[in-house]
């Protein structure tokens, strides 16, 4: 390889690093599921209810590292950065130069990917994994060393120990290979022998699972009733090209090229693995963003051909290419990352309408004017202070007997990450993981719960309360938990400790055997 094109790429490297930090305002908080993951930071285990165990590692070490924004962020922008090198060797190896590298590195700082790779959530685990199993299956077919399938296997597994939607993309990369002359792997030992790499990294999770009663398919299901329901085909296909509008010639380049290129067809595979993938999410009405990990070596190839077909006489074409992007990308920048504070956001998303666009409507199937994302990195800090004023005015004798309670993961997350600012004790819920970490006993006097609504006056664990009263609410119409209340409850009478200690009983026997 060229050494000037190696340093271009470990510089554009750099400067994707090092970019996100520049663009977000400084005014917003970490996201409302970042919390949580961070939270699994200090309970290490080899699985939760919601995820694999390996981004827990990561959150250990930021809250290692004091767990401010900058640690928070560092590992999807670094995870970011590798990613980008894993597609610019591609375009190396396949004897790409300067132009072939600036288009492949476009996506990383223009598209969806930008704001993928700076959000503690195991979406950036799962977009490298993806890449780096296709990346050794394209060095395979080029060098033909059995050691880059052993990569492959040892990719998939720790693929799958940080998010289980990598399965869907290692069955399509193998449905590739067996639709296409690369099958004859299936011949060999190699396959098989990264089979049980895969399934050895991944058997410590598997064996949580088991012991678990397998909460990944509990999970599922709530995702289906809760959020997937509302996806369809047309709007995840119409998604798949507006996440990567500024450079959606890029990839298309690129699968076009495996498609119908001469050269391409080695690679074929990845266009049936494309395919397939697809195929796989409409048909389980995933998120628009599941499919982000099959597009890198797309853009790779991508680049590479495009800057092959501009060589001779349609170098012009180069300049227009870029204009597009960068134009584009520079006026959809503000939907990509909150580059301004709230307020400013709004008044440039009506200025250029870009306020009636599908990225405002939220969870809810209701339009707001914010983007959903950029709702949730904003009130926590207020809400968990407003919290803390509310337990810091009981008195010190009954504050001593106070649990405080949330609903919501994202509550008792964000209310523990400003817990020693905001004076407030640790804080439980019931709700995803924090439900493994509540003490099976707790025994209290008053319970302050962070709830939109009061507890059903049915509910047999709040019966036992002789009154409650609302304290205060989070006013904050921007914030996804605009109305948030602080519901205290006082005076709990003696058999309360036996009626929550069977019902947080119950809600464990569920993920136990």
């Amino acid at each position: 390889m060229d050494r000037r094109n190696l340093r271009l790429l470990y510089l554009l490297a750099l400067i994707r690093l090092v970019l996100p930090y520049l663009l977000q305002h400084p005014y917003y908080q970490p996201h409302r599921d970042e919390f949580l993951y961070l939270a699994e930071g200090h309970h290490l285990a080899w699985g939760y209810l919601e995820v694999p165990p390996l981004l827990s590692l990561f959150a250990w070490l930021t809250n290692l590292l004091g767990g401010g924004m900058f640690w928070i962020k560092l590992w999807p922008d670094l995870f970011g950065s590798l990613t980008f090198l894993l597609a610019g060797r591609t375009i190396l190896v396949l004897g790409g130069g300067r132009f072939a590298l600036l288009l492949g590195w476009l996506p990383f700082v223009l598209d969806g990917y930008l704001r993928l790779f700076f959000l503690f959530q195991p979406n950036f685990l799962d977009v490298f994994f993806w890449t780096a199993m296709a990346y050794c299956l394209v060095c395979y077919v080029r060098s033909g060393s059995a050691s880059w399938i052993y990569g492959f296997g040892l990719a998939l597994g720790l693929g799958m120990m940080s998010k289980y939607s990598v399965a869907f993309y290692g069955i399509s990369l193998l449905a590739g290979l067996l639709l296409t002359r690369e099958r004859s792997v299936f011949g060999t030992r190699t396959i098989y022998l990264a089979g049980l790499i895969a399934l050895l990294v991944f058997l410590p999770n598997l064996i949580w699972q088991y012991n678990h009663r397998f909460p990944v398919i509990h999970h599922m299901s709530e995702l289906q009733q809760e959020q997937l329901q509302y996806n369809d085909a047309t709007g995840f296909l119409v998604s798949q090209l507006v996440m990567n509008l500024p450079c959606v010639f890029i990839w298309i380049s690129g699968l076009l090229w495996v498609w119908l290129g001469r050269e391409g067809r080695p690679y074929r595979f990845l266009g049936w693995s494309y395919l397939l993938v697809i195929a796989l999410l409409i048909a389980l009405r995933g998120k628009d963003y599941y499919a982000l990990g099959v597009y890198p070596m797309l853009f790779a190839f991508g680049a590479w051909r495009i800057e092959q077909a501009t060589r001779q006489g349609r170098r012009w074409l180069r300049y227009a290419l870029l204009v597009f992007a960068v134009g584009l990308g520079l006026f959809g920048m503000p939907l990509t990352m909150p580059v301004l504070r709230p307020q400013g956001l709004i008044r440039y998303y009506q200025a250029t309408g870009l306020d009636h666009t599908g990225g405002f409507k939220w969870e809810d199937q209701q339009y707001h004017p914010l983007p959903q994302d950029f709702a949730d990195m904003i009130g926590w800090r207020e809400m968990a202070r407003k919290a803390g004023a509310v337990y810091r005015s009981l008195p010190d004798s009954e504050r001593r007997k106070t649990l405080v309670f949330c609903r919501g993961y994202f509550t008792a997350g964000a209310l523990n990450y400003y817990r020693e600012e905001a004076g407030l004790p640790e804080v439980y819920s019931d709700n995803a993981s924090f439900l493994l970490w509540l003490p099976d006993s707790i025994g209290v006097r008053n319970l302050l719960l962070v709830a939109h609504q009061p507890a059903d006056p049915e509910d047999p664990a709040f019966r036992h309360f002789a009154r409650y009263t609302v304290r205060d609410s989070v006013a904050m119409p921007l914030f996804r938990e605009h109305g948030m209340k602080f519901i205290l409850y006082e005076k709990a009478d003696d058999s309360s400790a036996g009626v929550f200690h069977q019902a947080v009983r119950t809600l464990k026997s569920r993920y136990s055997r």
